[in-house]
C-alpha cells in the first residue's frame, strides 16, 4: 500500500493578506476557503496549498466534527515548489520581472528539467519545477 500523490501542502506565513496577495497575484492560485487570522486554502490543480499563521496554528486549537486538529506551526523559511510544463518557463520568467519579483535562482539540473526559485513575503522558497527534474513525464 502507498499513498498515490500529495493531497496538500502548507506554507506558514504570519501576515496573511501579503501571502495571499502573492499566491494569487503572482502564482496564479484561486483562494478556496478563508479564516483569517488562522489561514488561507489555495487550489492548486488536483491539490491543495495550505497557508496558515504560524502564530494562530501552533497555539490555538481548532475543533472539527467533535475532534481536535493537532496544533502546528512552522518557523524560518519553508520550501513548495509548483509543477510546470517545460514550455511554460519563459512565461513565468516574463511574468515574475512583469510583476517585479525577483529570481532568486534558476538551476538547469544534470540529470533533465529546470527550476526557478523565489522568495514569498514570509521568505519562503517558491520553485516552479519541471517534471524532469525528478524523471516524470510531462501532463
Amino acid at each position: 500500500m502507498q499513498p498515490q500523490g500529495v493531497l496538500e501542502t502548507i506554507v506558514y506565513c504570519p501576515d496573511l493578506a501579503a501571502g495571499e496577495a502573492f499566491y494569487r497575484d503572482v502564482v496564479g492560485l484561486v483562494a478556496h476557503t478563508r479564516l483569517p487570522p488562522r489561514h488561507i486554502f489555495f487550489r492548486c490543480g488536483s491539490g491543495m496549498l495550505l497557508m496558515f499563521n504560524p502564530g494562530v496554528t501552533s497555539t490555538e486549537r481548532v475543533e472539527v466534527a467533535g475532534s481536535l486538529i493537532p496544533l502546528h506551526g512552522g518557523r524560518g523559511q519553508g520550501h513548495v515548489a509548483f509543477r510546470v510544463p517545460a514550455t511554460d518557463m519563459p512565461r513565468w520568467r516574463d511574468r515574475l520581472a512583469s510583476l517585479g519579483v525577483a529570481i532568486e535562482s534558476e538551476i538547469g539540473w544534470p540529470q533533465g528539467g529546470e527550476s526557478i526559485y523565489v522568495r514569498d513575503p514570509a521568505g519562503n522558497s517558491v520553485e516552479f519545477v519541471t517534471a524532469a527534474v525528478w524523471g516524470l513525464a510531462e501532463w
